[in-house]
């Protein structure tokens, strides 16, 4: 769906810089240092309209995370919500997923959230889905040894071409659900398209992988 341009989005993203910080390649390798606490990194990769984002960090007041968002007329909606609850331990950037390597440090992401990305189905395309191998490599470089990617998608599609993804970059499957939502996973925290899916009835197809070391 196109989303309505908000031209005073970058605006309002500059008078929120303890939500939005600026320079945020100047953070790199020092984003513990902007939540003044050592606690791990974890990164959203396309963080919508923020419910997940917010969600997670509510629960989990003890990590630290990010939500990545291309355009900044879906991420001022996730700034909105955010200035509302004022959750601490949350940080948002107008920024490429294509650029992690200038924005974070070598290992310095515990974990890395793909909800519901863009599944890009042309062929011709392949290159822009976010578990082609190119940004699995990206992946690789910025998060920690021990560090998991969690994907979830209503795309049956794209869910089978990133598990052979995954696989064939050598990646550990883990907790592959064919339908989330029962399978008895406890707090699942949903994102804005999960619950527009999941109540017509669409499948919630989830896995985490993980690198080998």
């Amino acid at each position: 769906m196109r989303q309505r341009n908000k031209p005073w989005a970058e605006e309002m993203f500059a008078e929120h810089p303890q939500f939005v910080p600026t320079t945020p390649s100047e953070r790199k390798g020092n984003w513990n240092d902007v939540f003044q606490n050592n606690n791990p990194l974890h990164l959203e990769v396309g963080t919508g309209k923020g419910q997940f984002i917010i969600g997670m960090a509510k629960q989990n007041p003890d990590v630290n995370y990010i939500g990545l968002e291309l355009s900044s007329s879906v991420m001022v909606s996730a700034l909105e919500k955010l200035i509302v609850e004022d959750v601490p331990n949350v940080r948002l950037l107008n920024e490429n997923a294509q650029d992690l390597q200038s924005l974070f440090e070598e290992n310095e992401v515990s974990r890395i959230y793909l909800n519901f990305s863009d599944p890009w189905p042309k062929n011709r395309h392949e290159k822009r889905r976010l578990t082609y191998k190119t940004f699995l490599d990206l992946y690789r470089v910025v998060m920690s040894p021990k560090g998991e990617v969690h994907f979830k998608t209503d795309n049956q599609g794209l869910f089978e071409y990133s598990l052979h993804s995954f696989s064939a970059y050598g990646m550990t499957l883990n907790h592959v659900s064919l339908d989330l939502h029962q399978s008895g996973m406890e707090d699942n925290v949903m994102t804005e398209y999960e619950e527009k899916f999941s109540s017509k009835g669409s499948r919630i197809y989830r896995c985490e992988a993980k690198f080998r070391i």
